[in-house]
C-alpha cells in the first residue's frame, strides 16, 4: 500500500487500545464476505500493513468497529482484502 496522509478528502479515526495507546488510522474502504461487512484501516505508520475489523453501521453516520475473534475468519477476511487490492 502507498503511503498517505490525511487530507480534506480522508476519513481517519482513532483506535483506542486495551493498553490505553492511541492510533490515527485512515479509513481504506468498507467490503462484504461471506455476507458480513469488514472495514480495512491504514494505521499510516509506514509498515504496510492492514487492520481488519467487523462492521457495523448503527445510525446516520456512526458506525461500530468488532473484534474478529475467530482466527479463520479474520484469515479469510484480510484475503479477500488482499485480492480487492490487488484488483
Amino acid at each position: 500500500m502507498a503511503d498517505r496522509t490525511p487530507n480534506e478528502e480522508t476519513d481517519v479515526i482513532t483506535l483506542e487500545f486495551d493498553d490505553g495507546e492511541e492510533k490515527e488510522c485512515i479509513i481504506i474502504g468498507v467490503f462484504d464476505y461471506n455476507g458480513k461487512d469488514y472495514i480495512a484501516l491504514d494505521p499510516d505508520d509506514g509498515t504496510g500493513d492492514a487492520y481488519i475489523y467487523g462492521y457495523k453501521e448503527v445510525g446516520d453516520d456512526e458506525f461500530e468497529l468488532m473484534d474478529i475473534e475467530d482466527d479463520a475468519e479474520f484469515e479469510a477476511a484480510a484475503k479477500e482484502f488482499d485480492s480487492i487490492m490487488k484488483g
